[in-house]
């Protein structure tokens, strides 16, 4: 099937988030049975909260947000958008999967196992991505609203959050929540389907 006839698929992501992780692994498993094209894009969790009143350990965290985040940005800048989801897989892998901090070392090895230059980590500390991240950021929350996170997905004009799901669905388990997700969100009006949450991430 030619690349032209894929169905393209926008996700916007922030590294930090492990259920934005699992969403993003999910979507790549659909794609091995439904003519569909990820495209990745940047959001922020530090920028989404940053006015909000949210307790002070969940901020404490967001300020390790940033620099994942510029090191995608720097990426994408240098390389393209192309070049963003195998440097996602990379960096995910070492955070969810590995349980690594986000440190320079990691973000370097990152960059270098996506093909990329591993100097790029040094995004990581500066404010010069900070216009196009927000900007990419913007892009992604305006079609969905504020009271959502990562990940925003926007496909054929419908847009959502989520879904927020665990363990990572596989074969037929993924492609009928997609099909699910997508008839739902395809309805004019429909908003939420929400309950509680009763397990942490699993990455398996």
């Amino acid at each position: 099937m030619s690349e032209s006839a894929r169905t393209p698929v926008d996700f916007w992501f922030d590294p930090l988030c492990p259920w934005a992780w699992i969403t993003s692994r999910w979507v790549l498993e659909v794609a091995k049975h439904r003519p569909i094209e990820p495209r990745w894009h940047v959001m922020s969790l530090s920028v989404l909260n940053e006015d909000k009143d949210i307790p002070d350990d969940y901020r404490r965290m967001l300020k390790d947000a940033w620099g994942p985040v510029r090191v995608c940005i720097a990426a994408e800048q240098k390389y393209g958008g192309e070049v963003l989801g195998r440097l996602y897989t990379e960096m995910g892998t070492r955070r969810h999967h590995d349980r690594r901090k986000f440190d320079r070392e990691m973000m370097e090895e990152a960059l270098a196992a996506a093909g990329l230059d591993p100097a790029l980590a040094a995004a990581a500390e500066s404010t010069e991505y900070d216009e196009a991240l927000r900007a990419s950021h913007k892009d992604g929350i305006d079609r969905v609203g504020q009271e959502v996170g990562t990940p925003v997905i926007e496909v054929e004009g419908s847009a959502f959050f989520g879904p927020v799901v665990t363990p990572i669905p596989r074969g037929e388990d993924a492609v009928r929540l997609w099909d699910g997700v997508r008839l739902a969100a395809s309805v004019d009006g429909f908003f939420e389907l929400k309950r509680t949450r009763t397990r942490d991430p699993i990455f398996d």
